[in-house]
């Protein structure tokens, strides 16, 4: 199993603001699947379906859309898809990091 390091920033802000301001932990859950998926940012972005998100994490579809959601909100995550149907293309963001 590979590690992928975290920036601190994720653990001691957006951790505590995810889970307990905006009171979603799932998003903090979400946000640091997609940041593993995409090796700390270093693959910018990588493909995943709500299902493969949910078994990944353990939430259910509906937590992991609402998750997704929210971060989308906070430009925390970007999704693109080719069709309506289409697998979407996440990018996690880092604002906190100049030109990101």
């Amino acid at each position: 199993m590979s590690t992928v390091p975290v920036d601190a920033y994720v653990l001691q802000t957006l951790m505590p603001d995810l889970v307990g301001h905006d009171r979603s932990p799932s998003a903090f859950l979400v946000y640091l699947h997609l940041w593993h998926r995409t090796a700390g940012a270093r693959d910018r972005s990588v493909s995943a379906s709500l299902a493969q998100v949910a078994e990944d994490t353990g939430l259910s579809k509906s937590a992991v859309q609402g998750a997704l959601r929210l971060l989308k909100q906070r430009r925390l995550v970007k999704a693109e898809r080719a069709s309506l149907t289409a697998v979407p293309v996440y990018e996690v963001l880092r604002p906190w990091v100049r030109g990101r």
